[in-house]
Parts: C-alpha cells; structure tokens; sequence
C-alpha cells in the first residue's frame, strides 16, 4: 500500500443524508442496548437495591472495612470508621418509589451498556478517519470502557460510602436526619457516573494530543493548575475533610500524569511522521 493510500480513508464520502442515516442507526443500537440492560436490571429489583443500591448504607459495607484500615495504616486514627448509620431513607411522594426503580434501572443501564456505545460511536467516526488514523487509534474504545468502568467502581466504592456517611449524619439542631429516597437515589447515580466520565481523561487527552490542541510541555506547565482544580473537584463531590479529599485526589491526579505520558507518546509519532 502505498503512502497516499494509507492517508486516505478507506470509505466513499457520504452525503449529509448519509451520515444523518448513520447517526439514527448508531443512536438505534445505543438505545437499544440501553433499554435491555435497563429492563433486566428492572426486573431484578431486589438485587438491584438492596445489594447495589443500599449496600452503602449498611454498616459491614465493604468499603467502611477498608477504609478503616487505610485510617489506622495513615495514622488517623478511626477517622475513616463508620460506628454507626442513623439516617432514615423515606417516600414521602405516591410515584416516589416507582420514579426510583425507573431511575436506577436507566442509570445502570447506560453504565452497563457503555461499551456497546463506545462501539457505536467508533463505528460512526472510523469511516472518516485516514488508515494511519484508524490503525493509532485501535483499542481507544476498550481502554475508555476500562477507564470507565473503573472510574465507576472507584466512585462507589471509594466515594459513595465517605459522601453518604458525611452527608446523611450532618447535624444541623435538632432536624431529624430523614433522608428521600430520591436524593438518595441522585447523590449515588451522580456521584458514580460523574467519577465513570472524570476517568476519561486520559481518552480525552489522548484525542487533544492527536490534534494537536494540547502539548506534553504545555500539560507540565499547567500540572499546577490541575492539581487546583483536582483538590476543588475532590472537595465537591467528597466530605469536607482533607483525608478523603486526598485519597480520592490521588487517582486523578495519576489519570493527569498518564495524560502526559500519553501525550508525550503522541508528540513523538507526529515528530518521526514529519521527519520521515
């Protein structure tokens, strides 16, 4: 194959029917691979809240017994420990109930589905990529799945049980700690997602760094700014205590130090491509 052969994409140009077309086609497929997880989560109600949902609600969670662990091997003491969970969980509307299990079920099956959707969004942009694009680029789906899912686990296990445990025992007088099941619903949807998509970084910076947008030199300048923003990211979606804020700090700020790494990468291939 020849140089100019390999630069071209391997495709016909399609008209803007076409890729309207291609777009209904891969927002079909997501949907519906969203829609069957949704569906069998749905049906195992059970499982689905009382082992997944509530799980962090119970005191011999597993993450309480490691993050205890972590408390006396760091020297704080039972910082991290949880002795006891006060709070109530209550409905307080007729759909209340309901509108959670719709809820819960559709959260989880995007997150369950996501690979499916990294798959159709890939096969939507691959055919106007060159070959040496396409060939760079294999296994960027897999590892944004990885990442993703990762980032999910790490919010639940990591994050979910220290924002709940804050959150659902802050006194303020004497106001009863009674919790809607909704706001409850919401603070562990968001919180999981939102760490599923912050784990992205490295996928995002890979795609800026192939087009040129962002630097290798240009992400060690700013490595002091990120570390900003990180803590503040960190102080928002965790307890307001410098212990948590570091320990969920830590993994981000290594996902920023492969970013470079990536980039870096990145840079070389383009400086052998331009001297070649």
């Amino acid at each position: 194959m020849s140089p100019l052969d390999q630069e071209m994409p391997d495709e016909k140009e399609m008209s803007f029917f076409d890729h309207l077309e291609e777009i209904r086609k891969r927002l079909f497929y997501s949907g519906i691979s969203i829609f069957a997880a949704a569906t069998i989560l749905f049906i195992q109600k059970d499982w689905l809240f009382n082992t997944v949902l509530f799980g962090p609600r119970n005191e011999d969670f597993i993450s309480f017994r490691v993050w205890c662990k972590i408390s006396e091997l760091i020297g704080v003491g039972d910082k991290l420990c949880v002795k006891e969970i006060t709070y109530e969980l209550i409905n307080t509307s007729m759909t209340g109930n309901f509108s959670a299990h719709i809820v819960v079920s559709l959260v989880g099956g995007i997150i369950v589905a996501f690979p499916i959707i990294t798959m159709q969004l890939w096969a939507f942009i691959k055919p106007a990529l060159k070959n040496t694009e396409k060939k760079a680029a294999q296994g960027v789906g897999a590892a944004s799945s990885t990442l993703f899912f990762l980032g999910v686990a790490f919010g639940y296990w990591g994050i979910v049980p220290l924002s709940l445990q804050f959150l659902g025992h802050y006194e303020l007088g004497d106001v009863a700690a009674r919790i809607g099941v909704m706001s409850y619903v919401k603070t562990v949807s968001t919180i999981s997602f939102s760490a599923g998509l912050i784990f992205q970084l490295p996928v995002l910076i890979f795609f800026l760094a192939r087009a040129g947008v962002v630097t290798p030199k240009g992400l060690k300048k700013y490595r002091k700014h990120a570390l900003v923003g990180i803590l503040v990211l960190s102080a928002i979606i965790t307890p307001p205590d410098i212990t948590s804020q570091i320990m969920v700090s830590l993994p981000v700020l290594a996902l920023y130090e492969l970013g470079i790494v990536i980039a870096r990468r990145e840079e070389k291939r383009r400086e052998k491509k331009m001297s070649s």
